[in-house]
């Protein structure tokens, strides 16, 4: 009798400590404690675990996934939309962390892993899925971290001279090519530092652009990953635009772009390499002609 009640009460216990969480494309994920096995497949949501002090649960990432470096030495289980499912289910995950675009997830569920699928794209997704990860891995001061890194971007934007406010800017996330518009999570770090985006929301936030739009649109400043650097300013007509004849070229290195480009918690990393960007490239004494 006596251990048929103290069987009773753990299983009260364990009912009491049991919550659950719903993801992005609207499954409730249920989880009888926090989970200690996690694998991620999208660097982001990587980022965002070590972020909270629980690099220690990765088990697994995904090819893609470089920051921390401690995270190098983990398991790789290919890319998210294309990940090794007999490599994930070998690592034993407690949950798989994907983004809502990967088609892995109910393969893997299907099997009995379970799986949260979230996928940040602006600066109100970043916070979201931080407080969703703190909320799945129990961690008590998830808005806390939050909140320093929203203060670290806004004192980005206060760092930058009121003369480079107003600069009208081009971000190319890769070569075709395709940019950061003003609706994306890179053109709202543009935003909050106090500069103009050349590319309107209306275009969407990545798209690909007719280069002769961004020579008529004639930037004062070019943000550029070092990788798709390469041409540059030798590309038809981009001669007579400002920012390449007056040498207002931002080229980031690969780990500084992937800073800049990943929606997560280092877009505080981002806002600072473009402020100093800016700060750099725009004198004050420099003017801002019209297009």
């Amino acid at each position: 009798m006596k251990r048929l009640i103290c069987l009773t009460l753990m299983f009260f216990a364990a009912l009491a400590h049991a919550y659950e969480v719903t993801d992005d494309t609207g499954v409730v994920v249920h989880f009888e404690q926090p989970p200690q096995r996690i694998v991620s497949l999208l660097p982001s949501l990587a980022e965002t675990v070590c972020a909270l002090g629980q690099c220690a649960r990765l088990v697994g990432v995904d090819r893609y996934s470089d920051y921390p470096v401690s995270i190098k030495k983990l398991p790789q289980v290919g890319g998210g939309l294309d990940p090794n499912i007999e490599a994930i289910v070998a690592l034993r995950p407690d949950v798989v962390l994907m983004a809502t675009s990967s088609r892995a997830s109910e393969r893997l569920r299907a099997l009995g892993i379970r799986v949260l699928s979230l996928e940040p794209q602006t600066h109100a997704d970043v916070q979201r899925v931080m407080l969703k990860i703190g909320q799945v891995l129990g961690v008590a001061d998830a808005a806390s971290i939050w909140r320093t890194i929203d203060a670290a971007v806004s004192a980005a934007a206060q760092s930058l001279p009121a003369h480079a406010r107003a600069t009208r800017v081009y971000f190319e996330v890769n070569q075709g090519p395709y940019a950061a518009g003003e609706s994306s999570f890179i053109g709202e770090t543009l935003t909050r530092l106090g500069v103009k985006n050349i590319v309107p929301a209306a275009l969407g936030p990545f798209p690909k652009l007719n280069p002769e739009f961004i020579v008529r649109a004639n930037p004062d400043v070019i943000m550029i990953g070092e990788r798709s650097a390469s041409g540059l300013t030798q590309r038809p007509g981009w001669h007579s635009v400002r920012a390449v004849r007056e040498n207002r070229l931002c080229i980031f290195s690969t780990g500084q772009a992937n800073a800049l480009v990943r929606p997560g918690p280092r877009m505080a990393e981002g806002a600072r390499l473009m402020a100093q960007c800016l700060t750099d490239k725009v004198p004050p004494v420099a003017s801002k002609g019209a297009p």
